[in-house]
């Protein structure tokens, strides 16, 4: 096992496991969590180098054979044989490997990274760059931006449609995760030139953020050409990070994926 991941887990039924995006962490799934582990054994997992998870080895790439191995490794380790899988970011592109590989139950990839245009690919690289040099700031200055509405509007107005929900806590929090998370230029080193290009034959779901900054939603074109037989559903105005945005219309997704039927993100 390449690194022991730090977990959190509720609820019973079919294991369903959460993939956060670079340079966050589990909490990013906190508006989501406690209600699908009504419906299902939730583990929310922080990926190696980020959040509370110790970072690989130096010797280890942080390119996604690494990441599904060490995953599947983790899973055997929590009991847990195939999950339902649902992923943001790098999360998705993660989520999306894991069913290539028949590693998962289904996949739920929520603007996944992968399907980059030319232009898409620098726009990425260049506001990820930004939120992680920003997160370099003094601690103090990093809570004092926390604690008024401005602060917590401007940092996460690349990320979320709504950043005005966050608590001064919650995004102080993610701001630290940015900051210290070791794994972060070892995985956008090669996350940047990462192409999603192969087949799923589980229940597959790609849904995107209409007004996603970070992975712009014409990317979900490419996403459809690659992946035909997958679902693609548009997020209406929801951002990077949709669970934040609308967390009952992604729990819908995530219902109906599992089931293996298809959704309307307008019902």
């Amino acid at each position: 096992m390449l690194s022991e991941l730090v977990y959190s887990r509720k609820g019973s039924g079919e294991p369903l496991v959460l993939i956060h995006g670079i340079g966050h962490r589990r909490q990013a799934w906190d508006p989501v969590f406690e209600t699908l582990a009504q419906s299902y054994d939730v583990i929310a997992v922080d990926l190696a180098g980020f959040g509370e998870s110790p970072a690989y080895p130096q010797s280890a790439s942080y390119d996604m054979d690494s990441a599904c191995d060490n995953l599947t490794d983790n899973f055997a380790a929590w009991g847990v044989d195939r999950p339902h899988v649902v992923g943001n970011s790098l999360g998705g592109a993660i989520a999306l490997e894991l069913g290539a590989r028949g590693l998962a139950r289904s996949v739920t990839a929520l603007s996944p990274a992968g399907f980059f245009g030319t232009l898409n690919r620098v726009q990425t690289l260049v506001l990820l760059v930004m939120l992680r040099l920003s997160s370099q700031l003094p601690v103090g200055v990093l809570r004092f931006l926390s604690r008024r509405g401005w602060g917590r509007k401007l940092a996460g107005a690349s990320l979320y449609s709504h950043p005005e929900r966050f608590t001064a806590d919650e995004v102080f929090g993610d701001a630290l995760a940015l900051k210290r998370c070791s794994g972060f230029e070892r995985t956008i080193v090669k996350g940047i030139t990462y192409a999603f290009r192969e087949r799923v034959s589980v229940p597959t779901t790609i849904a995107w953020g209409t007004r996603d900054l970070i992975l712009p939603y014409s990317s979900s074109a490419i996403a459809q050409e690659r992946l035909p037989e997958a679902r693609h559903v548009a997020l209406p105005h929801c951002g990077h990070v949709p669970m934040v945005d609308d967390p009952a219309l992604i729990v819908r997704v995530v219902h109906t994926t599992t089931a293996g039927t298809a959704v309307d993100a307008a019902a």
